[in-house]
């Protein structure tokens, strides 16, 4: 009883502060694009327009939840409530400092990936209970992008799992103690950062969401709280990748250099600031970046990434063995 009642506080620990953070990322992001565009933002509700999230959440769970009336209605509530659990299982994994962390499993990576790719059959549940021909073709588009891209990103992954010798996220941080793999794997790096954004569905590849083709894509026929979920999913996907990231090139909870003040510095601080880094990332593409043509997105995974995270992946193997260089 005892361990359970642990476990349950410790996710909690997680999940509340994720919620708010996701809540936040969705006024950042608003406030950044504003000054980008040269426009205010949001800025009525609150001091500074910083209770905009909350009039948001409270506007969307008192709208009527709508249900077309040949929709399939179990599998229409399931999907959104899959895709926003999903989107939070993930972040059991992530070390957050040395030692804590929810689960310190061997297989991290691949559980992540593995986690990453069920999203997809929230989107595909969604967009085929709709019975709308929209809304499935914005499935569609999203599960074979999401498919392609998660190829590209997996590679990139090998090449630091193949520097490591481990699938550990713990062990891959550790291991970034003198050099982070950016410096290394910079090509790679940029190639999982781009990934990144196909992955999590965000402009400019926002394909399954083009507003002049296919009206809101997947997501078309859902309103109120079951919008909500599907829109606390993705955002909180894209702080998982930011993380995710960060233990991988970044040297996760490792400050910049090894020195004392930079030291005294909380190691969640220094996690918290690197994925910062990857949302500012997602909200300048958003805000600066035309949206790709489909052909283009699909041309640019299978055609461009996959050949160069291939061959990269087989360049960083040669180079280890060469150098008997090789993790035991």
């Amino acid at each position: 009883m005892l361990f359970l009642i642990v476990t349950l506080l410790k996710i909690l620990s997680i999940v509340i502060p994720l919620l708010i953070s996701v809540a936040y990322f969705t006024i950042a992001e608003r406030k950044i694009m504003g000054a980008i565009q040269r426009r205010k933002g949001p800025n009525v509700v609150g001091f500074m327009g910083l209770l905009q999230p909350l009039a948001d959440g409270l506007k969307l769970f008192a709208k009527e939840t709508t249900l077309p009336t040949n929709a399939n209605t179990s599998i229409f509530l399931f999907a959104p409530s899959l895709a926003f659990i999903l989107s939070l299982i993930g972040w059991s994994v992530i070390p957050f400092s040395d030692g804590i962390l929810l689960c310190d499993l061997n297989l991290g990576v691949l559980y992540l990936f593995a986690v990453s790719a069920l999203n997809v059959y929230g989107i595909v549940f969604a967009g085929w209970s709709s019975n709308s021909k929209y809304a499935f073709l914005g499935a569609l588009r999203s599960t074979a992008q999401m498919i392609s891209y998660e190829i590209s990103i997996g590679f990139t992954a090998l090449n630091v799992v193949l520097c490591v010798g481990s699938f550990n996220l713990t062990s891959i941080v550790s291991a970034q103690q003198k050099i982070w793999f950016i410096c290394p794997l910079f090509p790679i790096f940029l190639i999982f950062y781009i990934s990144m954004l196909a992955e999590t569905n965000r402009h400019p590849f926002d394909l399954p969401e083009a507003e002049a083709e296919l009206v809101s894509g997947y997501n078309v026929e859902y309103s109120a709280m079951t919008f909500a979920l599907f829109f606390l999913g993705e955002y909180a996907n894209m702080l998982l990748m930011s993380a995710f990231s960060a233990v991988l090139f970044l040297g996760g909870w490792l400050p910049i250099f090894n020195i004392f003040i930079l030291n005294l510095i909380p190691s969640t601080l220094w996690l918290s600031l690197k994925i910062i880094l990857g949302v500012t990332f997602f909200i300048i593409t958003r805000a600066t970046l035309p949206r790709y043509r489909y052909d283009q997105l699909m041309y640019l995974g299978w055609k461009c990434f996959l050949p160069l995270t291939l061959g990269y992946f087989v360049l960083t193997s040669g180079i280890l063995i060469s150098f008997n260089l090789l993790p035991n």
